[in-house]
Parts: C-alpha cells; structure tokens; sequence
C-alpha cells in the first residue's frame, strides 16, 4: 500500500477543495432526489395527480437516477484530486480478488429477484393503476448472511479500490446513502412483512457478516411460509 496525504503539504489542494467540495454538494443533491422519489408521500401524491403516469413510474424512477447520476460520475471525473492511497503487492492483489468476486456476485443478483419487476418492466406492461411493490418476500443464499447483500458487496467493491481525493469523498457519500437508505427501506419491509421480517432482521445482520448468525436453509423456508 502506497499512502500520501498530498492536503498536509501541497498549496494546491485550494481548487481541488473547491472541487471535492462540489462534489460532496452534488452527491448530497442526488441522495436526496433519489429518496425523495422513493417515498410513499410522493409516489401518492403522483398517483392522485398524474394517474397516467403510474404504471410508468418505477422505470421513470430508474432512468432518472441513472441519468442523474452521470453529472456527478463526471465531475468525480473531470476533477480526481490527487492520489491518498493505491493498493500494491500481495495486498492489492488480495483486494482486486475481492473486488472482482464481489462484482460476480453482483452480477448474479438478478437472478435471485424478478428484473422485470425491479426495472418497472412488469408494471408497464400490466398497466397498473397504484404504486405497491409486488415483490414477495425471499431469502437467497446471499440474504442468509446479510440483509442488505447487494450494498454490502457495493461497499466491498468501493473501498477495495485506489483511492483519489474524489474517489473517497464519493465512497464517504455512497457509504452514507446505503447505510441511512437500508435502514429506510427496512421500515417499509417491516410494514410489508411483518413479524416474518422482524424475526429474519433478529437473526441476520444488516450489511456486516457474521458467522455466528448465518440463517439456514431450513429457517429461510420458515421465514418466507414456505
């Protein structure tokens, strides 16, 4: 591991905290639009004004944060800062693996949900007049060890990684999103599922894997009603 820590000597880390300070700004702005979205009080008040619109809201929901988040992709681009830390030797090697694995892992995900589903394909196609999550209550092999799997490899695959001034300030935002945002969507699984939720939330933990609270198969089966 190579670290430096150019703020403590380098003058010109004056425009760079202009930029890194913009893109803190920016990352703000879109956690904020992409949750905004996401509440119920909003997606009522679209459903009772635009009717039209609903059955199309998820995939607009999903475009837009994808558009949005290419500003800030860019400006995390255009303005990287200078290098604090980069991974070298047999510990890099180490971290590119877990990177990489948990990346495939990523790529699987798909397969253990409804994509149509997720995406807003199905409820488009359907025609549906209200915006209820139809999703039932699954527990993969991965959702054995975490709740949250699929942020808990994000932030495996982020802070494996090289890191620039932009890169960490970016990782501080997207750590802080998933961590407030899993604990805000575990109020609305709670109110979708229940007691089932709550005795799977009892036995497995959020975003950090612990072998001692590894959920069976077999109370998996339990959980769902299966």
């Amino acid at each position: 591991m190579v670290l430096r820590l150019p703020f403590l000597h380098n003058q010109a880390m004056g425009p760079t905290a202009v930029h890194l300070s913009l893109l803190a700004l920016a990352w703000a702005a879109y956690g904020a639009l992409h949750s905004l979205l996401a509440v119920e009080g909003v997606k009522a008040w679209v459903a009772a004004r635009f009717p039209a619109v609903v059955p199309a809201y998820r995939l607009a929901y999903n475009l837009v944060a994808l558009l949005a988040l290419l500003p800030v992709v860019g400006l995390m681009s255009l303005h990287p800062g200078p290098w604090l830390w980069r991974w070298t030797g047999p510990l890099g090697w180490l971290l590119d693996g877990l990177a990489l694995g948990a990346v495939g892992l990523l790529g699987v995900g798909p397969a253990t949900y409804d994509l149509r589903e997720f995406l807003g394909l199905r409820a488009l196609q359907e025609g549906r007049g209200e915006l209820i999550d139809h999703e039932a209550f699954r527990i993969s092999d991965l959702h054995r060890h975490v709740r949250h799997p699929w942020y808990a490899l994000c932030l495996l695959a982020l802070w494996t990684r090289d890191m620039s001034a932009a890169r960490l300030v970016s990782a501080l935002a997207i750590t802080a999103y998933l961590v407030i945002g899993s604990r805000l969507e575990e109020q609305k699984l709670i109110a979708r599922f229940g007691e089932a939720y709550r005795r799977y939330q009892e036995r497995v933990p959020g975003l950090l894997p612990r072998p001692w609270r590894v959920l069976s198969r077999e109370e998996a089966r339990r959980l769902q009603g299966g």
